[in-house]
């Protein structure tokens, strides 16, 4: 999916934190569906549902030759909430998938954190993936924008079928991808796409966490 048209759809800033909780859920697919996060479509749609999974109510993506994503628009530090923690499963990796190609630009999931600037080149996006090819911990910029740095959280399909946790630090994470501090984040985003390989990828998402600790 071409980064840039992602991350100027994502750019608008919304409702700030108000208030100073320990924690921010983005979003509760098990208590509250889909309120909340808007769709963006770029090519074709991704199909986003919530469904029983052993018992819990979680999100589930499947795209054929499709891009779209799901945001949850919000503003807050990242020096106060600097962790971001979420569960996922992917049902397979994206064969021709290879982030060093345009061509291969497709995730089976992948989350945004969008760091939006009034002067839309200024803003960046960190792009925690499930990744084809790059070796899980890598870090590299996106093929089709230098502001975008994709990290790969996980990798391959040895896991595949597997719910797992992540846990990440945002603020530690930015500075290993653009050398600096983050500004506010503005949005987090969720997207399983195949457009640019034509190819088909089914995942699953629970519930995505800022906090404090």
């Amino acid at each position: 999916m071409r980064i840039s048209l992602i991350i100027c759809s994502l750019a608008l800033l919304v409702t700030a934190v108000s208030a100073n909780p320990d924690a921010i859920r983005i979003g509760s697919f098990a208590d509250s569906g889909l309120a909340g996060w808007s769709v963006k479509s770029f090519k074709g749609e991704t199909e986003y549902r919530i469904v029983d999974d052993a018992g819990s109510k979680v999100l589930q993506a499947s795209s054929q030759a499709a891009a779209s994503g799901l945001v949850f628009k919000l503003e807050y530090d990242p020096q106060e909430y600097p962790v971001l923690s979420w569960r996922w499963k992917v049902g397979n990796v994206i064969a021709k998938g290879d982030s060093r190609t345009k061509a291969g630009d497709d995730y089976a999931a992948r989350i945004y954190v969008v760091f939006p600037h009034w002067f839309f080149p200024k803003t960046k996006t960190l792009n925690y993936i499930w990744a084809n090819r790059l070796p899980r911990e890598a870090v590299q910029a996106n093929v089709f924008t230098g502001n975008a740095m994709m990290i790969a959280v996980e990798s391959g399909g040895d896991k595949v079928g597997e719910w797992l946790t992540e846990r990440r630090d945002i603020l530690a994470d930015y500075r290993r991808a653009f050398g600096e501090d983050p500004p506010k984040v503005g949005a987090i985003a969720i997207m399983t796409d195949t457009d640019n390989t034509g190819e088909t990828a089914i995942a699953w998402y629970g519930d995505i966490l800022v906090s404090r600790e």
